[in-house]
């Protein structure tokens, strides 16, 4: 199957340019669909500059797909040819481990695949050892196990970047049992932070939202923040310390948590989902009189992603976004890199690949 995408030659935003390849012959359990929309992803800008050591190149970003079915394996038993169907950020796993077992296919033992930037290993994403590529493309094979069905009469283009941002976001807060009454600050107001706050608003939860940007106060309480704290307002940080059960910390730049810590609550949860790349340094004694925790959060399995779409597609919970063509990918990835103060989520509109 020929692509049409744009993929980083380098580990250098600058080096995205359009890029055609082969996806690998489907088998019996696989789904051929058009990806129609690809949320861009912070996530995106750390694999192609390699700040986590392991990218390769020539590599086709995206873990945020979303489009139309257009064939099915003889096996598969979940999606007819014109269903919608989502994939996001993983496309294998081994299937046999405790994690996987318990529908947590993300902590898998052996390493799960990722939709790009992993490596087949399990036969189910193309032959051992080849690349695996993502959405920054018009076209995707995958295994009916990692893939999502998405309902017929939603706007596709909004519903992309659930994908990603929305089990970000929606697992560590089912996960850490938040409920009507739950104190919940969220750290971050990209489009992760964004999705935290209309999912935790939606199950009930009192909403503090903390950001570096005052001028981000009015859509954060539009989204359904009850609370807007500026983490750089000393005074207001030491009026809220103890006010939080939990905090979902969506930074993804290197910064100090310990100034967070202090909102949480006895018992309280810190629970890290940006992707930083430097230790974090956390006083211990700041934990043990109050017996908080620091912990993280990746994403979420196959099941608990099937349940967030159902839930945010019944609520018409979506990020807000705006639709960009190919050549505007470059220029929308180094707004990401850079300290993004917009509250939209970019999103590729995959048909302009073709012409780009």
């Amino acid at each position: 199957m020929s692509v049409n995408g744009y993929a980083a030659m380098s580990a250098d935003l600058g080096s995205l340019a359009p890029h055609k390849f082969d996806r690998y012959a489907p088998g019996d359990m696989d789904i051929s669909f058009d990806i129609k929309y690809c949320g861009i992803c912070h996530t995106d800008v750390h694999f192609i500059k390699n700040d986590l050591g392991f990218s390769q190149y020539p590599m086709v970003p995206g873990h945020e797909l979303i489009g139309t079915v257009t064939a099915v394996g003889s096996k598969v038993t979940k999606f007819q040819v014109g269903d919608n169907i989502g994939v996001g950020c993983m496309v294998d796993s081994c299937m046999d481990c405790k994690y996987c077992k318990q529908n947590e296919e993300q902590y898998c033992n052996t390493g799960s695949t990722f939709t790009y930037g992993g490596v087949s290993k399990y036969g189910r994403c193309g032959p051992a050892g080849k690349p695996t590529a993502g959405g920054y493309s018009d076209k995707m094979v995958v295994n009916e196990h990692f893939a999502v069905k998405v309902p017929k009469d939603i706007s596709l283009e909004k519903a992309a970047p659930l994908l990603c941002a929305g089990i970000t976001m929606y697992d560590p807060i089912v996960e850490h049992g938040v409920k009507a009454g739950t104190k919940i600050g969220i750290v971050g107001l990209g489009g992760l932070g964004m999705m935290g706050i209309k999912i935790a608003k939606a199950m009930g939860a009192e909403v503090t939202a903390i950001s570096t940007s005052p001028n981000k106060e009015a859509g954060a309480k539009e989204m359904g923040a009850t609370n807007f704290l500026l983490s750089s307002d000393a005074d207001a940080m030491a009026k809220a310390a103890k006010s939080l059960d939990i905090i979902l910390d969506t930074v993804s730049a290197d910064h100090e948590v310990m100034p967070y810590i202090g909102l949480l609550a006895t018992k309280g949860t810190h629970v890290m989902i940006g992707l930083t790349t430097k230790p974090l340094s956390v006083a211990g004694s700041a934990l043990l009189f109050g017996r908080q925790n620091v912990t993280g959060s990746l994403i979420g399995g196959m099941q608990r992603t099937q349940e967030m779409i159902d839930f945010c597609c019944s609520k018409n919970i979506f990020p807000d976004v705006k639709v960009i063509g190919a050549t505007e990918i470059k220029d929308a990835l180094t707004k990401l890199e850079g300290k993004n103060d917009s509250l939209v989520r970019y999103v590729i509109d995959c048909g302009t690949f073709k012409s780009a």
